[in-house]
């Protein structure tokens, strides 16, 4: 194949796959902070489906090949697009919420650090292979360092955590490692990324359409309203999201998800230093447990080589 007759340096793969993912990962970190100074008076749901749908009808337009895709695949391609899309509609109907319950630093935690233990599963799966010993460690140190970070933050002064919020992110995480396993798939099929990302948030942008109308979109007309969506769209949508379909096509979906612990790194930083938001101290060695038993799956995905 022409990737072993190349032979690309780690460099070079280092900056067609992983940074691009991990640059991807900063932007994505943004967004609870940014929805919440930005539009705290609307409802979360209603943000981020904002955003989705500005930013969907931008990866769509500007996606080479997109309308191809859509138009003349076969239908097990459709199906995984149609798939994809829900997941993709699925994220910011329960991020967003999941920030408004349980703050930008637990949100984001949760949902970044169940998200690779989602993507195991799921590849598990669909591949019929078990994961091996290290994912398995990895991930059980994940589940701990969240229940951690969760049950600690009650008492002590710290922001309580909501039951709600902790179920919204969950949600939020299984969505987000959904739709990423179902583009790399389409991905690594030979279907160009910018595609794929345009056809998948069309489709999560036009299912996302109905939110925003049913919750109101009197707040875009502020003037901070109007920003917020038009950063969401731009920045966390379209420009973290070319990242990130650039990445899928060099890195496992599995190992994708894991680089985008970087994430929950950037959220938490501006959820304690510009929201003054408040941690206990064993929710920060939650945050500690799950950060390490996590490294540990730089490991290719389970199943693969």
């Amino acid at each position: 194949m022409s990737h072993d007759l190349s032979s690309p340096t780690p460099a070079l793969t280092l900056f067609r796959g992983p940074l691009p993912i991990l640059a991807a990962a900063v932007l994505w970190g943004t967004t609870g902070t940014a929805a919440t100074l930005g539009a705290s008076h609307a409802p979360a749901a209603a943000v981020g489906s904002a955003g989705l749908v500005l930013g969907g009808f931008l990866l769509f337009l500007t996606g080479r090949g997109a309308r191809s895709l859509i138009g003349r695949s076969d239908p097990a391609t459709r199906r995984a697009l149609a798939l994809g899309a829900v997941a993709v509609a699925g994220y910011p109907l329960t991020f967003y919420p999941a920030v408004a319950e349980a703050g930008v630093a637990v949100a984001t935690v949760i949902t970044l650090g169940s998200s690779p233990v989602f993507s195991g599963l799921l590849a598990w799966w669909a591949d019929r292979r078990r994961p091996d010993l290290r994912w398995t460690v990895a991930t059980a140190a994940a589940v701990a360092g969240c229940a951690v970070l969760v049950l600690g933050s009650e008492g002590g002064g710290a922001d309580p955590v909501r039951p709600l919020g902790v179920l919204a992110a969950l949600a939020a995480g299984f969505s987000y490692s959904a739709y990423a396993l179902i583009a790399e798939r389409l991905i690594r099929r030979g279907h160009g990324s910018s595609a794929v990302m345009g056809a998948l948030f069309l489709g999560g942008g036009l299912l996302a359409l109905p939110v925003v109308a049913a919750l109101g979109a009197g707040w875009l007309a502020t003037g901070s309203g109007a920003a917020v969506a038009l950063y969401l769209a731009v920045f966390t949508v379209f420009c973290a999201y070319r990242l990130f379909g650039q990445g899928l096509r060099h890195t496992p979906a599995v190992v994708a998800t894991t680089l985008t612990l970087a994430e929950p790194a950037v959220a938490a930083l501006l959820g304690v230093l510009v929201l003054h938001e408040r941690l206990a101290p064993a929710s920060w060695t939650g945050l500690g447990v799950l950060v390490l038993g996590l490294a540990v799956l730089r490991a290719p995905a389970p199943g693969r080589r």
